[in-house]
């Protein structure tokens, strides 16, 4: 060897990087006793995660094929690449990788063994010009363990004198192991001392580096091709330490892999086969796929949470500042993906999605903005839509008989504290439901109204009048003023477009300086400074028919008809597999124009789920050929590995890049949200009915049209004026006496708050009487703190007529 030191050097090597975020394939075994979790793209394994779903342990593990001297080929570089599934649906891939020089060929099967903690990769190496003598094969696997590139140690060892290479950090161990003997093994720091460096500048291995301490690392072995006669088994194991690590991948090499291949793919076979819907082709269909994605990203340590995506977008632009990637969970995410399931008839994989829901509730009721899978929080945001959505959940799951009646009390504790929440902290969200905006969203809105009616269901089961009375009252309310929080009329695009008006984006917290959410401006997010604001009412999203999928508006309702040509105008693009739908104008979130990564800035693309959810609207207003032509379409955005995009490029090709005109962008793949909306829009075709359509708001605000008989005055909604022959409805977080005057001052009445069963205090003004032009006066007086508000508010009575 030219170098045969025992210490690698150039740490720490170069800044660590994740890998492409564009998955063909994600697997793992149904049994409990494996907890590995891996990737596919380009050919190659990706991420392997272990112990849990929201842990990477790796960057990316690929062969290099030399002659020696002055060839080298990579596979995911250098090769052509073919996928298919071992069994359909099975999340166990046989993959080809061929020379494009015609020299040889790759191939792979990858899975999980369901009896310990290790990945399997059964690989077989073909010469197609010379022999197997003429050939030098190498792996590479890069360390990313505990979700970091940095930080981790590799070394060369065995295990009872069987040669492996292992890597560790943070108490995970990794164990790389072969069937095949190695004719030679190393580790080094990536950029500097790796294998590829080595095999790129030799041809051949010529370092032995024993161990990597401490940084960004590689593991490269030489595979004995002529020993082994092409044919080899990669074990990647993992364990606590270098022992049980080195256990399992042992113990995996020495089991016949036929045996492994069988438990693996039987395991999942009987789980399909329960939830395989009597119309699905059996050659080529998404459904099996979406229900494969979605059971892939369940954890098994912490059942029922199951993570957004086994992805981090545009990968190769992100390094250790990015840990969570997709790989955790948003409880908006959880629920649809549950309900997914519920739709497809999986009622105990739903339920375990409850259970989670329940324990992972904060105590105020609200649950994080996404959080690992032991509730940690990840980012601090509130999203209103991600406390609501567990409440239709519950309801959903008890009308389906999915969730029994004798278990409802057991949900009702954590029913009752997200509808307080909702109730003490609504209407307007801290954030909407793309994690960006404070204010008045449609769809944040209909998921809370819906909610709060499905809590005073609950509410009524236990007793409990006076609640659901109040939940009933705040969703009705709250209903009542969506037009005047999102509505706009007689706008510069409303012109354009040639109607009356539309439902907007979102509009910001009501504020003093504007007589109008409506009338204010909103940030726009991942765009530069200078073009990050923008009016709230040229903003437009396809959040507003939320309004529809929820059951507070008609699907011919001519507010909504007049969104639907203003959104279509917008944000529609025709691509050559369909049309597909931006999530507002102006939005950043995806590549820059000339195809680089999305880094903080950025152009918004296109969202299959979007048609998903647009596919819901025609098939509630009677379209169904059009409602069937979406989902062919949202079948066309996946790509061959069935694999369903967060975002498609809207753009011009831009081949080096990887970026095609209405195929998947380098954001999320898959995204398990987008399988679930499939799956949702799949069983709402078979029904002719929108599968998860909430009956309350339907009854509610279609059939007996129910209007309020109250106004809402809050500190974060500041009514300034309300229609006459309605009550005034005071409504503050702390005890209170509202302190009032309906003529000037002259006479002056005090109402004490009451509480009316959640987390806030009511004061109703018997306004209902006055006349329009006429005003109330009020301040507060805070009995517990024994001080004066020292600031008074007012609330104009106006023509019931006017809005």
């Amino acid at each position: 060897m030219a170098d045969n030191r025992t210490f690698a050097p150039g740490w720490p090597g170069i800044s660590p990087r994740w890998t492409s975020s564009a998955k063909s394939g994600v697997g793992t075994s149904l049994s409990g006793a494996s907890r590995v979790w891996f990737t596919i793209s380009h050919g190659i394994l990706d991420e392997i995660y272990y112990p849990r779903v929201d842990l990477a342990c790796t960057r990316d593990m690929g062969l290099i094929v030399t002659d020696g001297k002055d060839f080298i080929a990579e596979e995911k570089r250098d090769m052509d690449h073919q996928q298919e599934y071992i069994s359909a649906g099975v999340p166990a891939y046989h993959l080809t990788n061929a020379s494009r020089q015609g020299r040889f060929k790759i191939e792979k099967e990858i899975l999980t063994d369901p009896l310990r903690d290790t990945l399997v990769q059964m690989t077989r190496f073909t010469a197609l010009q010379g022999s197997l003598a003429d050939y030098h094969l190498y792996v590479i696997l890069a360390p990313h363990i505990h979700n970091q590139g940095y930080e981790n140690t590799a070394w060369v060892g065995d295990y009872k004198g069987y040669p492996m290479l292992f890597a560790q950090q943070d108490g995970i161990t990794l164990a790389l192991a072969c069937s095949s003997a190695w004719l030679h093994r190393s580790v080094g720091f990536a950029g500097v001392s790796d294998g590829w460096r080595d095999l790129a500048q030799h041809k051949q291995m010529t370092w032995a580096y024993e161990r990597a301490e401490n940084g960004n690392v590689a593991l490269t072995g030489e595979i004995d091709l002529v020993g082994s006669q092409g044919s080899f088994v990669l074990v990647v194991g993992f364990g606590s330490n270098q022992s049980e690590a080195g256990q399992r991948a042992l113990s995996s090499l020495y089991q016949d892999f036929s045996l492994t291949r069988s438990l693996y793919i039987d395991h999942w076979r009987s789980w399909l086969k329960k939830y395989t819907p009597p119309d699905m082709d059996q050659k080529n269909d998404l459904y099996p796929i979406s229900m494969m994605v979605l059971r892939v990203h369940e954890a098994k340590s912490f059942a029922g949470g199951l993570i957004a995506s086994l992805s981090i977008p545009w990968g190769s632009s992100k390094g250790d500042n990015d840990m969570g990637g997709y790989h955790l969970v948003w409880p908006r995410d959880l629920v649809e993906s549950a309900t997914g399931l519920l739709a497809a008839g999986a009622q105990e994989d739903a339920l375990r999605v409850l259970q989670y829901l329940k324990v992972t509730q904060d105590a105020d009721g609200h649950w994080p903005q996404n959080m690992w899978l032991d509730g940690s929080p990840y980012w601090d945001g509130i999203q209103l839509d991600e406390t609501a959505f567990p409440i239709l959940l519950v309801d959903l799951a008890r009308r389906l008989g999915a969730l029994p009646e004798k278990e409802v009390p057991h949900f009702w504790a954590m029913v009752h504290r997200a509808a307080s929440f909702i109730a003490k902290m609504g209407p307007v969200t801290q954030q909407d439901r793309w994690e960006e905006d404070p204010g008045y969203s449609p769809f944040t809105l209909a998921v809370e109204v819906a909610g709060l009616l499905a809590a005073a269901d609950l509410a009524e089961l236990h007793g409990e009048t006076e609640l659901a009375d109040y939940l009933r009252q705040t969703a009705d309310i709250w209903n009542d003023h969506i037009d005047d929080w999102t509505y706009v009329v007689d706008t510069e695009l409303s012109k354009q477009v040639g109607v009356t008006g539309y439902y907007v984006r979102i509009t910001p917290p009501d504020i003093a300086e504007t007589s109008s959410p409506a009338g204010g401006f909103v940030p726009i997010k991942n765009r530069p400074p200078e073009q990050s604001l923008e009016p709230a009412a040229l903003i437009v999203s396809p959040d507003a028919l939320a309004l529809v999928r929820f059951g507070l508006r008609a699907p011919d309702d001519p507010r909504i008809v007049s969104t639907l040509q203003v959104i279509d105008a917008c944000l529609k693009v025709e691509t050559p597999f369909g049309p597909a739908w931006h999530r507002y104008n102006e939005d950043g979130y995806g590549e820059h124009r000339d195809g680089l990564p999305f880094d903080g800035t950025g152009v918004g693309q296109l969202w299959p789920l979007l048609g998903g959810e647009r596919a819901m609207l025609e098939l509630a207003t009677g379209h169904i050929e059009k409602a069937r032509a979406l989902l062919k379409t949202m079948e066309a955005f996946a790509n061959p590995g069935g694999m369903l995009p967060e975002q498609v490029w809207g753009g011009s090709d831009i081949p080096e890049k990887e970026l095609f005109f209405g195929k998947p962008s380098g954001s999320a793949m898959p995204l398990v949200w987008a399988h679930a909306e499939y799956i949702k829009l799949r069983r709402s075709l078979r029904d002719g009915v929108l599968f998860d359509l909430p009956p309350q708001t339907v009854e509610r605000y279609l059939v007996q049209k129910t209007t309020s008989i109250f106004t809402s005055w809050r500190f974060n909604n500041k009514t300034r004026s309300m229609p006459s022959g309605k009550k005034l409805r005071i409504e503050v977080q702390a005890p209170a006496v509202v302190h009032w005057s309906a003529d000037g001052w002259q006479t002056i009445q005090d109402t004490p708050t009451h509480n009316p069963g959640v987390d806030i205090q009511i004061a109703d003004l018997p306004t209902q009487e006055l006349p329009a032009g006429a005003r109330i006066d009020f301040t507060f007086y805070w009995p517990e703190a024994r001080h004066w508000e020292g600031k008074n508010f007012v609330v104009q009575i106006s023509s019931a007529r006017e809005k």
